[in-house]
């Protein structure tokens, strides 16, 4: 009998996309009337309207549609691929590497809790993720070469970030627009987030430095040991020197994400005084597609092998772009169905009449699954807070932390869900399966769950 293999990232989106497409046979199809540019729900309002069943034709064509919807992120992955692409054509990352390494002694452990804290105060004050699906090849080949696996490359940016945007102090993309639909200021429950920010920092830092110590120590012990890894912290041939224009090109590199960090940040929207520049993909994809050429230029690499360097890095990021375009079809096919509002409507009539402590950890509860039907936060928000403000105010619940509820719960979720472009495209990046990175993290999210649980028991009786 042959051994059980894991289905790949694709084989797993389109199940996925089966099974949501099925669900418009089942569930009873249904809306909110809407109010506003953003179409915002009114509670109450739902009714049944002509059910809209998906079938195989629909099926075959919401990955196209989701790609089209994600065209945007995938083109950002793309310039990305290239930029690295010449950027590793210069030997400077290798370089650059090896001379951290060597700085380090040893000590390379350090740089999870500096990396991870830093991914962590990107995440919570401003939403940093889908950005975050630059630094994936960039790390996981740091820490490869340093001893570790896949997945701890992974972990620190994936866990980093993801930790942040589940404690959500100021992200304006998830609490933010919650607060808006909430009536509540962004202040309102912030000793609460930053409270819960430090404690799960201190959790996701201590998980991953744990397992990378392990791995280091027993190489063997590594979730991944039994599969061909695409970086390997054994180099073959010379090292390249760290030499004048290599730390030239290191220079461009670090400024191009920073100013890519810069750009997308909404200084308006938190208080802060300095300019905002509201960047988003369009933009950052032509910083990198920039910083690439002139890096190759710099470097003395000509124009035809820098566009093939350029090319041949894009290349290989082609698949996760892919992936990424897959997993938006599973919306597009709930939204085609009109079974999104169902559902939505099926936690409003759950939460009904239930007491301060019940009313919001089944808020909790109902966002759990929420989260993986629609995974992103602002879409989610616009979706639902209209309808759950209003009820815990029957349930002595205020908005502030209707909020918390909302964003711990798909914070949570966007940590393991196949439905994140995220976590799908950076085991893509490291070519680890869906399969190891659940057996890696289930541990952390429980903790988390129990976490988040006591935290809104606590502040629901207070």
């Amino acid at each position: 009998m042959k051994k059980f293999h894991m289905p790949t990232a694709y084989t797993i989106l389109f199940i996925l996309l089966i099974l949501v497409a099925a669900a418009t046979w089942i569930i009873p199809a249904g809306a909110y009337q809407r109010q506003g540019e953003e179409e915002t729900p009114i509670a109450g309002t739902y009714a049944p309207v002509e059910q809209q069943p998906q079938g195989v034709g629909d099926v075959l064509l919401a990955s196209f549609e989701g790609f089209y919807d994600a065209v945007d992120v995938a083109l950002f992955i793309l310039m990305v691929g290239g930029f690295l692409g010449v950027v590793m054509k210069t030997g400077a990352i290798d370089a650059g590497v090896a001379n951290v390494i060597r700085l380090l002694g040893g000590k390379e452990i350090l740089l999870i809790p500096v990396l991870m804290v830093l991914f962590s105060l990107g995440g919570t004050s401003f939403g940093m993720w889908e950005e975050t699906m630059a630094f994936y090849p960039l790390l996981i080949p740091v820490f490869a070469a340093a001893g570790y696996d896949a997945l701890v490359g992974i972990a620190v940016v994936l866990l980093g970030s993801g930790t942040g945007v589940l404690a959500s102090t100021v992200n304006p993309f998830a609490t933010g627009i919650a607060a808006g639909f909430a009536g509540v200021s962004l202040g309102e429950g912030l000793i609460l987030r930053v409270v819960m920010l430090v404690v799960m920092d201190a959790a996701a830092v201590w998980f991953v430095m744990a397992y990378a110590r392990k791995v280091r120590a027993h190489p063997e012990k590594s979730l991944v040991a039994d599969l061909p890894q695409k970086f390997s912290g054994k180099r073959g041939g010379e090292t390249p020197t760290l030499n004048g224009k290599r730390k030239i090109v290191l220079v461009i590199f670090t400024v191009t994400f920073l100013v890519m960090v810069y750009g997308v940040i909404p200084f308006d929207d938190i208080g802060a005084p300095l300019p905002t520049l509201g960047w988003w993909f369009p933009e950052l994809s032509a910083l990198f597609m920039a910083s690439g050429m002139i890096i190759g230029l710099i470097y003395g690499m000509g124009e035809q092998e820098t566009l093939d360097a350029f090319v041949a890095g894009a290349a290989d990021l082609i698949g996760v772009g892919f992936i990424i375009g897959v997993s938006r079809g599973i919306t597009t096919l709930m939204n085609g169905g009109m079974i999104t509002d169902t559902v939505l409507y099926w936690g409003e009539r759950a939460l009904d009449g239930a007491g301060s402590v019940t009313f919001i950890l089944l808020v909790y509860l109902i966002y759990l699954p929420l989260s993986i039907l629609i995974p992103s936060s602002s879409g989610l928000a616009t979706l639902s807070v209209p309808i759950m403000a209003p009820l815990g105010e029957f349930a002595g619940i205020g908005g502030a932390l209707i909020i918390t509820a909302f964003q711990s719960a798909s914070g949570l979720v966007n940590l393991i869900t196949p439905t994140a472009a995220v976590v799908m495209g950076g085991l893509a990046f490291g070519n680890v399966p869906y399969d190891r990175w659940v057996r890696f993290i289930w541990k952390l999210v429980l903790i988390f769950f129990l976490l988040t649980v006591a935290f809104l028991a606590v502040s629901a009786v207070l």
